[in-house]
């Protein structure tokens, strides 16, 4: 199959690497070309994970995205969702009849991206998927190198329109066969973990994060304390699912730190061989990572709008967004993705048939 892999981050390179392995034709497109460095030259990516480290060559490497994309039948997109806004716009008018995208994990950027298209008149018939974590836990170790320290096993995967759930989850289920179909893409877009997991990481880490050179909150840093809020935290997002008819499985965090618990995304010891990796051990600057930019500023800003839309109290939700608009000097949710910021105002009838049917011609 021919994928288009978008970006060039630590899950990019490993879709990548994982992909060409399992026997596709991968084109690896990312903005900055000259950022390839080593690999533009060679084409190859050193893999490392628990069964060797060996060198995989991608099939194509290209700053072109309307290259990447032509004739793909798979656009897969482990970007950041703070490119989503930037990006879809160039995006819009590439999008060809019959192609799947697969955002994982997305924040409901499959609706900024199908929006867009809709918005410059793009008719083809696409289909916007989005699951609850990267399939990868990865760290690049170089220009030329990533480490996967884990695989996921359960990609639970949600897709927009729903109407065409069927054909979109086969063609994802060809690059990664642990798909599980969920309802739409907002079912999808509420098992995202990293709303979840990383705000109370980061803020009730914020002393050793900003006094020692570099901190894994992932291991000195998950204290009992703060796994009962992570806990409580994720108890909200499984009532808003519930308030809106998004049945179990919900994939509760729990699951992840707890192997006699029921499997979650990334199988079981996942998070001892995160923490044995040492690649979470670094340095944090809460005003500028990831986790505050993209997982607190716009999921949880997008998870506490559709508390507001289900009609459920999410306290911490709320909390943590504003205790990261206190530490960034940002209202959070003012800037955030909010379901009202996507441009769409509708109330839950209007959405429930949106998800279903798509955006009308």
């Amino acid at each position: 199959m021919d994928i288009a892999v978008i970006g060039g981050g630590h899950g990019c390179y490993a879709a990548a690497v994982d992909l060409t392995e399992k026997g596709h034709n991968v084109r690896l497109w990312r903005r900055d070309v000259a950022a390839f460095g080593a690999v533009l030259e060679t084409g190859i990516i050193n893999v490392i994970d628990a069964k060797s480290t060996r060198p995989v060559k991608i099939h194509k490497l290209t700053g072109d995205l309307a290259e990447a994309m032509r004739g793909a039948e798979l656009v897969v997109m482990p970007l950041p969702c703070t490119t989503h806004l930037s990006l879809a716009p160039q995006m819009a008018s590439l999008w060809e009849d019959g192609q799947v995208a697969y955002l994982p994990p997305g924040t409901f950027g499959g609706l900024i991206y199908a929006k867009a298209a809709h918005d410059a008149g793009n008719k083809a018939n696409v289909a916007f998927g989005e699951t609850g974590t990267l399939p990868y836990l990865a760290r690049k170790q170089g220009a030329d190198e990533v480490r996967i320290s884990v695989y996921a096993t359960r990609l639970p995967t949600g897709i927009f329109p729903a109407r065409e759930s069927e054909r979109a989850l086969e063609v994802i289920s060809k690059a990664y066969p642990s798909v599980e179909p969920l309802k739409d893409l907002l079912d999808g877009a509420l098992m995202n973990a990293g709303p979840i997991i990383h705000p109370p990481l980061i803020m009730m880490n914020a002393g050793p994060l900003e006094h020692f050179d570099a901190w894994d909150i992932h291991n000195e840093g998950t204290q009992p304390s703060i796994r009962r809020t992570t806990d409580a935290l994720d108890n909200e997002r499984i009532a808003i699912r519930e308030a809106l008819g998004y049945s179990a499985p919900h994939f509760p965090l729990a699951d992840h730190y707890d192997d006699s618990r029921d499997e979650w995304m990334y199988g079981n010891s996942s998070h001892e061989k995160l923490t044995d990796s040492g690649d979470w051990r670094e340095h944090i600057v809460l005003t500028e990572h990831r986790y505050m930019l993209e997982d607190t500023a716009t999921g949880l800003s997008f998870l506490t709008s559709v508390a507001k839309l289900a009609g459920v109290e999410a306290p911490l939700a709320t909390g943590f967004l504003a205790i990261g608009s206190a530490i960034t000097g940002e209202d959070l949710y003012a800037t955030g993705r909010t379901l009202a910021s996507l441009g769409l105002d509708l109330d839950l009838a209007g959405w429930k048939k949106l998800l279903q049917d798509g955006f009308s011609s």
